[in-house]
């Protein structure tokens, strides 16, 4: 019998081949933050993925705060990233862009000339940044977004989702999640703005229902998702007693928008505190669209959740960088390379990046 995993899905109206989803992951291989050929191929080996998300592409200069990430904010990046979605096009696959502006995540030796770092409240992330420049530097304080420089950093997003179209992308996903600048916004610890922005959870949600909203009339918002995290605590996003009122909030008034997905990200198998399945409950009922979980998934896992109708796509991540060919292998029970070279994960050329082995290579190499 075929497992449900590797059965057709429609994603708002985009047709998938299976529900299997390659998450986003940083892999920091765009030189002068554009990408390029080798990404192309990267994302290309991986196309029998139902949907790609790709990793976080800044809507704006100022978002570019890791080393080597690219963007969607400029002529020459929309052209290179023509290179990657014409190559997952022409081996059937189907790929989003992920729209992430890294906010007070960052570093001024990571930015383009004239850029900043900036945020919600002039509250400093704890942590380190690498820098290629200097090795790794303390997260600086960043600047608060004036009232005007809202709407700009909105319209930057509104503009990255049309590049995003024009590029090729069969749509976008807002990285509502780990810390970023949408996620800034969402926490009372790291916004604590007296504005409209901030206080209660109706004003600290309101600049990512906004930038939703605004993306969706751009392009349509069935080539709309977003990325959330709840419980989250990476990139220093502790806690705080109204979490579940938050995302419950947020569901409820994203059903309302109707973008096509919510991608809910369980980051307990990494070590962070795990999601209750209560939150996910509360999603999964007050959001209608499509649902894609994600986090530390193994097959059985994912028939299980996906059999029960908990989800209607899983994303894996890991298992996607060491195995090109990850759906085959699962879908034929082949042994997977469980091999991960970490020292590669952000480097900058193809070792580690493009030459994991498809499961013939791997046997005739054995």
């Amino acid at each position: 019998m075929n497992k449900i995993s590797f059965t057709p899905y429609t994603l708002g109206s985009l047709p998938l081949s299976n529900r299997i989803v390659m998450s986003p992951m940083t892999r920091s291989r765009a030189i002068n933050n554009t990408p390029n050929q080798l990404m192309a191929t990267y994302y290309e080996q991986r196309a029998e993925a139902g949907l790609i998300i790709t990793e976080g592409v800044s809507p704006s200069p100022n978002g570019l705060g890791y080393a080597r990430i690219p963007g969607l904010f400029s002529n020459k990046q929309v052209e290179g990233w023509k290179l990657t979605t014409q190559a997952v096009h022409s081996k059937g696959g189907k790929i989003f862009a992920q729209l992430m502006h890294t906010g007070r995540v960052g570093h001024a030796l990571n930015l383009p000339t004239g850029a900043r770092i900036v945020a919600p409240s002039a509250i400093a992330a704890k942590g380190q940044m690498w820098t290629d420049k200097e090795g790794m530097k303390d997260h600086p304080l960043p600047q608060e977004l004036s009232g005007t420089e809202l709407i700009d950093t909105k319209n930057e997003f509104v503009q990255a989702a049309r590049n995003a179209i024009l590029a090729g992308f069969d749509g976008i996903e807002l990285h509502g999640a780990n810390g970023y600048l949408l996620e800034q916004f969402l926490s009372p610890h790291s916004n604590i703005r007296t504005d409209i922005y901030g206080g209660s959870i109706e004003n600290r949600s309101r600049f990512v229902l906004e930038v939703a909203k605004e993306v969706s009339a751009a392009i349509g918002k069935d080539k709309v998702g977003i990325r959330l995290s709840p419980f989250g605590i990476f990139n220093d996003m502790p806690d705080y007693p109204e979490v579940a009122a938050t995302y419950t909030y947020l569901a409820e008034e994203l059903n309302k928008i109707d973008i096509a997905y919510i991608h809910l990200v369980d980051h307990s198998s990494g070590g962070a505190p795990e999601v209750p399945l209560s939150i996910k409950q509360t999603i999964r009922k007050k959001f209608k669209n499509t649902l894609i979980l994600s986090g530390g998934y193994t097959l059985a896992r994912a028939e299980e959740d996906l059999s029960s109708d908990f989800a209607d796509l899983i994303a894996f991540g890991k298992p996607f960088i060491t195995n090109p060919d990850l759906v085959d292998r699962l879908q034929k029970n082949l042994s997977l390379n469980i091999k991960l070279d970490a020292n590669t994960l952000y480097s900058a050329d193809a070792k580690g990046y493009t030459d994991y082995p498809v499961y013939q290579n791997e046997l005739i190499n054995a």
